[in-house]
Parts: C-alpha cells; sequence; structure tokens
C-alpha cells in the first residue's frame, strides 16, 4: 500500500530537503482546517500552526487547494490501508464487516466529512480545481480496485469490471457520507440500510464469502401410539 502522503499515480515527491517541512506543513494543516473548515482557514492561519513563514509554505504547496488535496490523499491511504489490513488479516471478515468498513465513519471523523463536503461544493465552482479533485479520485478508484484484486481474489470472477466495482463502492461511500453528515437518527437509519444491503450485495462481487445457509430444522420425532 502507498505511504500516507501520496496515492499511486500522484506527482513525484518534492526534493528530499523539504520532506520534513512538507510534513509539518500537513500535520498541522490537518489539524486547523478539519477543525475550522476550509473557508475558515486561512494561509496564515496554516503557517502559524506550523510555525513556518508563507516562504516555506509557497515552496512546498502552490495554494490552500493544493494543500488539502494533499490531505486528501493522506486520507484516502489510511483509509485504504485500514481496508487492505481488515481484507488480508488472519481469518475469514463477514460481508457486514467489510460494508462497516467501507461506509461507517467514527464520530471523531465527522469534521473530515464536513470538509470533505464543502471542498467537493468548491471544486464543483472552479473547473481547474474539479479536474485536480477528478484525478484525485480516480487515483483512489485505482488504489481501490488494485486492492481488490489483491486481496480478494474473486472479485475477478464477479459480475463486474473491477475498475467499476470500486468506483461504485466510492460513490456508496460519498452518499453516505453526505447523508450522515448531521448526527441523528435519521443518519443512523440511512447508515444501517446501507450497511445490510451492501452486505448483501458484495459476496456476488466477490469481495466477501458467501453467508452460509442456515441448517434446516430437523423434524421433531413423532409421538409414540
Amino acid at each position: 500500500m502507498s505511504t500516507p502522503d501520496a496515492l499511486p499515480g500522484r506527482e513525484t515527491r518534492p526534493p528530499r530537503r523539504r520532506v520534513h517541512t512538507r510534513a509539518r506543513l500537513l500535520e498541522s494543516a490537518e489539524r486547523v482546517i478539519v477543525e475550522h473548515g476550509y473557508a475558515q482557514t486561512t494561509i496564515e492561519d496554516l503557517c502559524a500552526a506550523a510555525g513556518y513563514t508563507r516562504g516555506a509554505f509557497y515552496s512546498n504547496f502552490r495554494g490552500k487547494d493544493d494543500l488539502v488535496l494533499a490531505l486528501f490523499d493522506r486520507h484516502s491511504a489510511d483509509r485504504l490501508d485500514q481496508l487492505e489490513r481488515l481484507l488480508d488479516g488472519p481469518g475469514a471478515v463477514s460481508a457486514e464487516g467489510v460494508a462497516r468498513a467501507l461506509l461507517e465513519v467514527d464520530a471523531l471523523e465527522r469534521n473530515w466529512i464536513l470538509l470533505f463536503l464543502e471542498f467537493r461544493i468548491h471544486a464543483a465552482r472552479d473547473p481547474r480545481l474539479g479536474a485536480k479533485l477528478d484525478e484525485h479520485d480516480r487515483t483512489v478508484r485505482d488504489a481501490l480496485a488494485e486492492l481488490l484484486q489483491r486481496c480478494c481474489p474473486g472479485v475477478a470472477r464477479g459480475v463486474a469490471p473491477v475498475g467499476g466495482v470500486a468506483a461504485t463502492l466510492l460513490a456508496i461511500r460519498e452518499g453516505i457520507l453526505a447523508r450522515t453528515a448531521g448526527e441523528g437518527p435519521g443518519a443512523r437509519e440511512a447508515l444501517e440500510a446501507a450497511v445490510a444491503t451492501l452486505s448483501a450485495i458484495l459476496p456476488e462481487l466477490g469481495i466477501a464469502p458467501t453467508p452460509a445457509a442456515p441448517e434446516p430444522e430437523s423434524a421433531a420425532p413423532e409421538p409414540e401410539s
């Protein structure tokens, strides 16, 4: 699996002498921008949090959008690593376990969801940024497809091409993130319905084992006459 700050297919990393500065900027930016949101965070805020000048910032990122895309790369790589450990770990994993890993988000990640949705809307109004976000989406799709092929051999014998499966799973996840961004019983009901439906579909896609059919109940012995 790719390292945290780059997914397969992204541009080459910055020179080694800038790696530490870039990493510190990303780590501090993750705390600040995830907590306060995209629109409310300035480059000055990001520099102050990391203890660097604007010059150091711009030597590593072209702007705030570029930094957020790098954060998305890191976060997506982390999520894929978690899924890989589940699929490639010891013991059989249930379809429901895979569905929850794909769709369920820890309460601590709620601000990540809000940032993702906010940035998605922002990019929809900027064709140039939208193209960069599309590139990120394709990279994540390809990384997920490669992971599924490696960890789930049955996916190649499934009912759909693995690339299409990966794209569909990511689209389902994004829809559930949008639907469950708020708190309340409706969000939980939507998540549980999606988990149940996806759990039924995953075995057909070759991603999880087909649940064993329940054994028929043996007939009760007839009473002696």
